[in-house]
């Protein structure tokens, strides 16, 4: 098996979540390989919605940064794990940022899955994929609630399933 971990975290006083996913790479990385991308560390851009990577470049993203790397890595992973401190009441802007670019794994064909309408596979398989994420102060249920949801969302759209969303206090 095979695990990516993206790990999205702009606050400097959160060592103690940074230790957490830290520590659960290093148990991770004793029983199987695993990519570990500290996003705020890399070159990354928001996407601008050129297409280009189902149109020009198929797969490919027209922004020449670290996400090559990331796209690879999660394409060839069993699993991947989301994890980001909440900021007012949702993920971090790096870890929304490369969520949102993981559209270049996919066709912009699209077919009807669960009476909706969603992109079509660009490869044979996807890796299923758990969110951790650190509460902060006034975080409430409809903050989980709705980070649930986008993240379920995006399975369906990954033909993939999330395992597991978990909160850490």
């Amino acid at each position: 098996m095979k695990i990516t971990v993206l790990y999205g975290n702009p606050l400097k006083n959160s060592h103690d979540f940074t230790g957490y996913v830290e520590k659960l790479v290093s148990e991770l990385r004793e029983k199987c390989p695993v990519d570990y991308y500290r996003l705020e560390e890399m070159d990354l851009r928001f996407c601008t919605g050129c297409w280009s990577c189902w149109w020009k470049t198929p797969g490919e993203c027209s922004l020449k940064d670290d996400a090559e790397k990331i796209f690879r890595s999660v394409i060839n992973s069993d699993f991947v794990i989301f994890a980001s401190p909440l900021i007012a009441g949702f993920i971090s802007s790096s870890l929304k940022m490369i969520t949102d670019r993981l559209v270049v794994l996919l066709h912009p064909y699209i077919q009807i899955i669960q009476g909706e309408y969603h992109h079509r596979k660009r490869y044979d398989r996807y890796p299923d994929f758990g969110v951790i994420v650190k509460r902060e102060m006034d975080t409430d249920q409809e903050d989980i609630d709705i980070l649930k949801d986008i993240y379920d969302r995006l399975a369906l759209n990954l033909h993939s399933k999330q395992k597991y969303l978990t909160v850490i206090d």
